[in-house]
């Protein structure tokens, strides 16, 4: 197989990553607008709720695959007998993660106000599947889901501006966020035939691919209950005004952090091979230079964000998402320690094999994250109620 430059690699992802950045700097200015703030917070708790469901549905399979396949790439019948195997695994949870959601839609009865919206976003479930990107991770191309990650976000901007006209329509800008981020999945799955082909079998190796499958996925939940419970304990706690504020926080840091990722992402099939192929000095050398270009980024793009908050969330929200300029400036730390912590889960340890330091790492993180939500959000509730 050819060797792909790391640098057109980057330029691809860092490509892909900007647009995702623009999608939303372009839509959730026009939608904070049209929609209510309880709107928005319908939409993003929604979204926060479905996620648990696509990390069931995902089972880890992504991370794992990538590290496994890489070593196969080079051998057509290896990874085609692999990728099959483990793509028969992800619909297996596929289906397990979709009798859960349906399961939990009857048994929950105060998420009926969100039930439509959580419907909606649910096709992502399936569609994240199907879309199979880890092929592409593991073969580093980059540049064919670069251009169809274009080509739907256009069409997406297009009916956006075309059908979202009022407060009621959070439903559509649903719909459309679902066709920006998954819709083109099936024409991922179709055109990976031109690396292998993939089929649904049987004849799987479950206990050699169970074991780290089930540790990554204990380590991704932990990472989902990190980064989602404060919206989650918050539409549960609170309401669809404080998730909506507290979430398009949220949606401004995220978008810093994807760019800023982008360098990190494409490296980690890379790190991945060359440590499959015990190329040890090779492996230090591009891991070396990954922690150096984002140590130099990562410090100054928080502190810019902490000090230009009130500007920027007037930019891409409005003023009437003003309260979210506190929890802003708070979570905008967090950059510097997610985009090294990912270096180090996911380019250091991972690719080595110690995901059980990971998995332990991020529970630990989880629990301390729960409690202080629970712990936080109850003393605004009692001070507000003091008030």
């Amino acid at each position: 197989m050819k060797k792909k430059s790391i640098g057109m690699n980057a330029f691809f992802n860092g490509l892909r990553s900007v647009l995702n950045l623009l999608f939303p700097l372009i839509t959730f200015p026009y939608v904070s607008r049209v929609l209510s703030v309880s709107g928005i917070g319908i939409y993003n708790f929604s979204n926060t709720y479905i996620s648990y469901f696509i990390l069931i549905a995902g089972l880890g399979i992504a991370t794992y695959a990538i590290r496994e396949g890489a070593k196969y790439r080079n051998d057509r019948r290896k990874i085609e007998e692999f990728s099959s195997q483990i793509f028969s695994i992800n619909m297996i949870a596929t289906v397990i993660a979709y009798v859960l959601l349906f399961a939990s839609l009857l048994i929950f009865k105060n998420l009926s106000n969100y039930v439509s919206c959580i419907l909606i976003f649910s096709l992502q479930i399936l569609f994240t599947t199907l879309g199979t990107e880890w092929i592409y991770t593991i073969y580093e191309d980059y540049a064919y889901i670069t251009v169809r990650s274009i080509f739907f976000k256009v069409i997406s901007i297009f009916l956006l501006f075309l059908l979202v006209k009022k407060p009621e329509d959070y439903l559509v800008y649903a719909g459309i966020t679902v066709l920006a981020g998954v819709g083109s999945n099936i024409l991922n799955f179709i055109h990976a035939r031109t690396f292998i082909h993939i089929r649904l079998t049987f004849n799987t190796n479950w206990r050699y691919h169970l074991k780290p499958i089930l540790v990554i996925f204990a380590s991704a939940v932990a990472v989902t209950i990190y980064t989602a419970s404060d919206t989650t304990i918050l539409g549960l706690l609170k309401n669809d005004y404080a998730v909506g504020i507290y979430s398009t926080s949220v949606k401004i840091y995220q978008m810093a952090q994807s760019l800023l990722s982008a360098i990190l992402l494409v490296t980690i099939p890379r790190l991945a091979f060359l440590w499959g192929q015990k190329r040890l000095r090779e492996y230090s050398s591009v891991l070396a230079k990954v922690i150096n270009i984002l140590g130099i980024l990562v410090l100054p793009a928080s502190v810019g964000l902490i000090m230009l908050s009130r500007e920027v969330i007037l930019i891409i929200a409005g003023h009437k998402f003003l309260p979210s300029i506190n929890s802003l400036q708070i979570i905008s730390w967090a950059i510097v320690f997610s985009i090294f912590a990912w270096i180090f889960s996911d380019c250091v340890l991972i690719p080595t094999k110690r995901e059980n330091l990971v998995l332990r790492n991020t529970l630990i993180t989880a629990i301390e994250n729960i409690v202080l939500n629970f712990i936080f959000v109850n003393c605004n509730n009692n001070l507000n109620t003091f008030v």
